[in-house]
Order: C-alpha cells, then structure tokens, then sequence
C-alpha cells in the first residue's frame, strides 16, 4: 500500500434495493480493498428481499460498515435513488473525508481499485470527479462501446472529491435518470476537472437501466433521458444511427429514438438549466465533428478519446 494514498480519507454510500444477487459481491469488493473507507453506509431502500440480512451479516466484523433501511414503497425510480443516497449522505456529511463515493450495490472490482482513485485526486487537485471506464456481459466495454468519453464518470462507481460534490449541490432528483450524468457535467461547467480512467474497470453485473424492466424499455427510457437532459438532436440522430449498427440492432435504436421523439412531443420540463443545456450541446457537438472528421480522413474512431483529438 502506498502511504501517500493512504492518507486521503474517503466514504461510500450505497443505495440498494433488491440486490441480495449481487451486493455480496461488492460488500466482498470493498472490505478487502488495500485502503479501506472511514465509512460505508449502504442504504436498503425498502427492499423486499434477502438485501438487509447479507449486509447485517457483516456489519459485527465491520464496525465501519452501517446500513440504514427505508421504508417499503412500490415505485422505483431515479429521484427514489436520490433520496436514498441522502439519507445516507446524512451519516457522512460531517465527517473529516476529503472523498465521497456513489457505489452501486450490484459490482465489483480489484482489491487497488479505490487506492488507485485516491491516487488519482491526490496527484491534481482539480480534479472534481474520478472513476473508471466499466464492463458488462461477455463483450460490452464503456471505454470501446460508449461514446460519453473518458470527461464522463459512469454512475456506478463515481467518486467526489467533497468540496466539488458540495459546490455542486450533490444530486439532481430526477425520476427520469441521468442523476449522475447531471452531477458530472455541472462539475465540469463550473471548472472542475472530471476523468475515467481506463487502467482500471469494475465489472457491472446488472445491463444499465434494466433493473426491474427489460432491455427495449431501457432503450426508451434513456431516449427520453436524452430530452430531458437538453441532448442536442443532431447527436441523438447519430446515437440512434450508431446502436441499430449493436445488438440487438434494430429495435434497440428504434426504441431509443422513439423515446427521445416521445418526450419531444410530450415537452415536460427539463431538470437542468438553460446554461447546462448548452454546455452539454456545444460538448456534443465538439464530440461530433471529431467523429466525423475521423472517419473523412479514414482513421479509427476512439470513441473514449474524442474530446482529446
């Protein structure tokens, strides 16, 4: 263990609802990582199955470990995710960390994954957000497969460093999503430096956005997203174009479209500022033309690497 590393002080929050599948997995991860957090408060929002007795199970041996429970509800959304992490923010908020961490309660990852992070805010103090490129399935990859680039930090394991996740006013509730894409992006448009790393990856065991739906559902319900969240039109014709090129091809771009149409049409108020908005399109489009100037001159699209061309 690095010593230096290990002087940065760090706690987690972990909503979970109904992972008792997988959050063995990512308890497992962190009680054996080389630079162990100050807290890990992991959050049962109201679930109704094994979630509460796996993590009770661990917390004698633990004492750095607590779990809140939240009371049973029927919905699931995005803005209930929020409220969950709040209340476990409310734990942590007080205590002398200089980092604070989003995990979800359903991955894993090496046993340097969080020192290597560490490592990463302790050598540049602006940076504001850190994380790393992830995996799902047998073949998907965000550093190859997504276009977000390596300025986005995915929600599963998303690190802060406090004092930019209070200038930022933490998160965005928002039923529809992009809660963590909210917080980055208003990051980087107030100055701070936000990064994905790919030399490290945690593995995601559930596909993004389908828990408790289907795959096409997802699809609709990040097309709708991509409104909500001021996505230029332009670039959703180009994320549409590119995912019917994916498995499973068609249908999943239709669907995306589809829900960014529907939204269009619908009009429902947006989550973010005017001036958010345009700070995501002028980043789209910046993104585009590097796309496009790339593939006119017959070279490899490096779709982590756009924004460094």
């Amino acid at each position: 263990m690095d010593q230096n590393h290990s002087e940065m002080r760090y706690a987690l929050i972990s909503p979970a609802r109904n992972e008792e599948g997988f959050i063995t997995k990512t308890i497992e991860s962190v009680i054996h990582q080389t630079v162990l957090p100050t807290k890990w408060v992991i959050v049962d929002d109201g679930s109704t199955d094994k979630t509460a007795e796996i993590v009770n199970g661990y917390l004698s041996q633990h004492p750095w470990m607590e779990l809140v429970q939240l009371s049973q509800r029927r919905d699931r959304s995005f803005a209930a995710k929020v409220g969950a992490f709040n209340a476990g923010y409310e734990k942590i908020k007080d205590l002398d960390v200089e980092v604070i961490g989003n995990l979800d309660a359903d991955l894993s990852f090496d046993a340097d994954y969080l020192e290597f992070i560490l490592g990463k805010f302790q050598a540049d103090p602006t940076l504001g957000v850190a994380g790393t490129v992830f995996r799902e399935g047998e073949s998907y990859d965000s550093g190859q497969h997504s276009f977000e680039g390596y300025k986005h930090v995915a929600g599963g394991c998303q690190m802060f460093r406090k004092r930019c996740f209070e200038e930022i006013g933490g998160f965005v509730s928002n039923r529809a999503g992009g809660v963590d894409w909210i917080a980055v992006t208003t990051a980087r448009m107030k100055g701070w430096k936000t990064e994905s790393f790919r030399e490290k990856y945690f593995y995601h065991y559930r596909h993004l956005g389908t828990a408790e739906r289907g795959v096409l559902a997802s699809a609709f319900s990040y097309g709708e997203k991509d409104y909500y969240l001021g996505g230029h039109p332009i670039w959703e014709l180009f994320r549409v174009a590119y995912r019917v090129t994916k498995p499973p091809y068609l249908v999943d771009g239709l669907a995306l479209g589809l829900g960014y149409f529907w939204a269009t049409l619908r009009r429902i108020p947006r989550p973010v500022s005017r001036e958010l908005m345009a700070f995501n399109r002028k980043e789209q489009m910046t993104k585009l033309k590097a796309i496009l100037k790339s593939i006119l001159s017959f070279r490899h699209v490096d779709n982590f690497n756009l924004e460094r061309s």
